[in-house]
């Protein structure tokens, strides 16, 4: 690999000095116990690495080095939050967001809870598997493209991962929804409906856009019941109290809830 870029993620990096594009960085790494931690500029200093703003270089850099998974503190920004999560995903690398943590539950109730959700989730998915094969074929068939839409997500003990529903937008249409609001309205019914296809407002009003969560929830990333998942966008706005909630496993169930947990949202300033 060539030396503008950093080799391997271990212990060491070098960088050409004709390649540093007197561009400044805008993190700072550091290693510990096999573990990259992603921060924000402070008081050391680092030279420029290219591989931090080039999506591949930086895949290849993370792919071959002995770095066991990324934590990225979420003062970076959304931008740079979802740069990180793309490239982990691509060089198969677990990320997290550094947030505070909290105590654990026991470990026989956390795999009491993970072995009803796999079989509630299992079961619920033979049931529904022709209503969910019918709705595929609907969006192949009324709006040509990808059937699931994919978003980053927080999850237990802040992991980033991705949330599968089907696709209500039209193609190529991304979704602008402000933050600071619920993503949904007392109806039930997410904004900027132009948006959306007519079999998508249907599968919004009825939920039945969220089926594939159950994909979710056999994967371990979320439970059936639990509090409401944060969207990367929400997380990377929370003070570093709300920040908490990131810690707990979130439920499917969560997305139905309306409350206070919609006001840890607001921005402090002196926090962050």
């Amino acid at each position: 690999m060539p030396n503008s870029i950093l080799s391997t993620l271990d212990d060491r990096y070098t960088v050409t000095k004709q390649n540093q594009d007197h561009r400044s960085p805008y993190c700072t790494l550091q290693w510990r116990q096999g573990q990259l931690l992603v921060r924000p500029l402070g008081q050391v200093k680092q030279p420029y690495l290219p591989s931090l703003d080039h999506k591949q270089h930086l895949v290849e850099c993370l792919k071959y080095s002995s770095i066991k998974l990324v934590r990225i503190d979420p003062k970076l920004g959304e931008a740079r939050l979802r740069f990180w999560a793309e490239a982990c995903k691509q060089a198969s690398k677990p990320i997290y967001l550094r947030i505070p943590t909290r105590e654990k539950e026991p470990l026989s109730k956390v795999l009491l809870k993970r072995l009803i959700d796999i079989t509630v989730a299992l079961t619920l998915l033979l049931i529904i598997s022709p209503v969910m094969l019918g709705l595929q074929l609907l969006i192949r068939f009324y709006s040509p493209g990808s059937i699931f839409e994919q978003e980053w997500h927080i999850g237990e003990r802040g992991r980033l991962f991705k949330v599968l529903k089907f696709r209500t937008t039209v193609v190529n249409k991304k979704i602008q929804i402000d933050s600071t609001r619920s993503y949904k309205n007392n109806a039930g019914v997410r904004e900027d409906e132009n948006q959306f296809t007519s079999l998508g407002r249907f599968m919004l009003k009825y939920g039945l856009h969220n089926l594939p969560l159950l994909f979710n929830v056999l994967r371990g990333e979320m439970s059936l019941i639990g509090p409401r998942y944060w969207t990367l966008a929400e997380a990377a706005r929370l003070n570093l109290e709300a920040q908490r909630q990131l810690n707990k496993l979130p439920g499917i169930t969560g997305l139905w809830q309306e409350g206070a947990e919609t006001k840890l949202l607001q921005l402090d300033s002196q926090i962050l």
